[in-house]
């Protein structure tokens, strides 16, 4: 049975769109915005050989950038959040959405007041490294 995924960081890529395991491998972990040696030191390999990687990726995309290699992977969906981390996120988001320490009040003009709620997205972030 031929494993048609790779699991990497918190994102998962499809091995049958185009991409070599260890470009795609690169690739994930540059989504998950490791640099060129951090990526280097996960794989067990030297940086050199990550930005060879990253290139070959590159040009079967036609990106120009890192970052465009991550934008067409993910518009092509070559690869995308792994399902765990898009879960959690989600459980955060229903948790945190009605949390009333979340609003905040203010003064308006002729002393109306409004409730406002505040995205909580830097909070998730912080509870998604922490988990």
């Amino acid at each position: 049975m031929t494993n048609t995924s790779i699991t990497c960081q918190g994102w998962t890529g499809r091995l049958d769109m185009g991409l070599a395991p260890r470009e795609l491998e690169a690739t994930l972990l540059a989504a998950a915005d490791l640099t060129v040696k951090q990526v280097a030191q996960v794989m067990g390999i030297a940086p050199k050989t990550v930005e060879k990687r990253l290139e070959a990726a590159r040009f079967k995309l036609g990106a120009k950038t890192m970052r465009g290699l991550v934008l067409e992977a993910f518009k092509r969906q070559i690869i995308s959040p792994a399902a765990t981390a898009l879960a959690l996120l989600m459980a955060i988001h229903g948790m945190v959405g009605d949390d009333q320490a979340m609003r905040v009040r203010r003064g308006g003009s002729g002393g109306e007041r409004k409730i406002e709620t505040r995205v909580a997205t830097r909070r998730a972030e912080c509870a998604l490294a922490v988990a």
